[in-house]
């Protein structure tokens, strides 16, 4: 028998598998059947092979990336983005593998794409046993590490699209060193998901060495070309965070999930899990210094945890009618809880 009749055969494994049994009555089983509907809809409606070879590939490499992801869940992780170009001994390289070595103190994993320069030197620093390596297939630049080469935790990606889903999806925070063009668009792009609701709340940090002026630049861009010409709502500023000392950068990282744990929109409400209760006293703080950001009604504790997906008892929540627009002044709240 050769390969492609014992993939074959495979299949019809597989297929016999879902399909014994009952009509499927859970989401679980209905999204498998979504899954093999999809596929023999690609094959009736005769798409462009290249199509579907895209679509293939795609589903191949997130489905690989999830099992390299799958047993590390419950350990925070930060996605860390800077130039490839960045060599040893440069003040942004030490700056970086200093930092990675702080996070990774603090029971954190670091993410970066696997390659020279700021990847290395932030894994350099966090450890081989603390990170995982995207890398990107390139004819330049991307080459693996020596830190990451050779371990089970680099995985290699064809397309831009999914490595940039699994650098948001496992990661817990997004940290931008100095970088070229490949670090604005991977790290901007975090920001815009987030700035829009996309994505959840998570720190947003800019780092560099003291007395660069790379990040303050930037940011003085941002705020006399964008923010003072109404292109993007002042608020949104508060959106990233910058350091120029590794200590604080990385207290910004963990202290952003000291009280607050996650958050959902729970029907037309937005939901707030806490770590610690809010007093009745802080609850009308809220009321007061964030009503710019209701549509309707006050800050509530949610008193029912069934309607939660997650019902862990040990956590509080409150909700509230959000705008759904005002997302600085979500981090803002954040902050505000993570006081409490």
């Amino acid at each position: 028998m050769d390969h492609r009749e014992k993939r074959f055969e495979q299949f019809r494994k597989d297929l016999a598998e879902l399909m014994e049994g009952e009509v499927p009555r859970g989401t679980e089983e209905d999204i498998y059947y979504d899954f093999v509907s999809t596929a023999m809809r690609l094959r009736r409606e005769r798409f462009d092979i290249l199509d579907v070879k895209l679509l293939n590939t795609a589903l191949k490499e997130l489905q690989y990336a999830f099992k390299i992801f799958k047993p590390y869940r419950s350990i925070p992780k930060a996605a860390i983005f800077g130039s490839a170009r960045t060599r040893p001994g440069h003040p942004n390289f030490r700056f970086a593998e200093s930092f990675g070595k702080k996070l990774a103190r603090q029971g954190w994993m670091v993410i970066t794409g696997g390659a020279s320069g700021i990847m290395e030197a932030t894994m350099r620093g966090a450890g081989a046993e603390n990170s995982f390596g995207l890398n990107i297939l390139l004819p330049f630049e991307q080459k693996a590490n020596v830190i990451i080469r050779g371990n089970p935790k680099l995985v290699y990606f064809k397309y831009f699209f999914t490595r940039k889903l699994l650098f948001l999806k496992e990661s817990a925070a997004t940290v931008l060193f100095p970088g070229g063009f490949g670090t604005f668009d991977e790290g901007f792009e975090s920001f815009t998901l987030v700035q829009t609701g996309k994505a959840k709340p998570r720190p947003l940090v800019l780092v560099d060495p003291p007395k660069s002026g790379f990040w303050r630049s930037t940011i003085r861009l941002f705020r006399e070309t964008m923010a003072e010409d109404g292109l993007i709502d002042p608020a949104d500023l508060s959106l990233m965070r910058h350091f120029q000392d590794a200590d604080a950068a990385v207290r910004e990282i963990t202290q952003f999930y000291g009280n607050y744990h996650s958050s959902r929109f729970l029907r037309d409400q937005y939901l707030i899990r806490l770590n610690k209760p809010v007093s009745p006293a802080e609850l009308e703080r809220l009321n007061r210094d964030f009503r710019d950001v209701l549509t309707q009604g006050g800050f509530e504790i949610l008193k029912d945890v069934r309607l939660d997906d997650n019902q862990d008892p040990a956590l509080s929540r409150i909700v509230f009618y959000f705008d759904r627009s005002s997302y600085g002044r979500l981090r803002q709240l954040i902050d505000a809880l993570n006081g409490v």
